[in-house]
């Protein structure tokens, strides 16, 4: 079972009406549930913004991460090549 990061919770059902998520979250995160199992989380604008200064990565440091995650990302590439 995982933990869940937020104690605000919702269906993948209830995500038919995104802004009823919303409106119920208070502006916090939701985790999304698909048969008791955490499948994402909803994060609502507000819960991000009027943070002090995002920082945003650079085309070295994405490529860095890029090479270093390549181990991880190679099989599935190998396997959507054929899709």
């Amino acid at each position: 079972m995982a933990t869940l990061l937020t104690n605000k919770i919702a269906s993948m059902t209830e995500m038919r009406e995104p802004h009823k998520v919303l409106e119920r979250s208070g502006g916090q995160p939701v985790a999304i549930l698909k048969n008791s199992a955490l499948v994402g989380y909803f994060v609502p604008a507000s819960a991000v913004t009027g943070q002090e200064e995002i920082e945003v990565a650079s085309l070295d440091e994405v490529r860095q991460s890029l090479v270093a995650r390549k181990q991880v990302t190679e099989p599935v590439r190998e396997y959507l090549r054929d899709k």
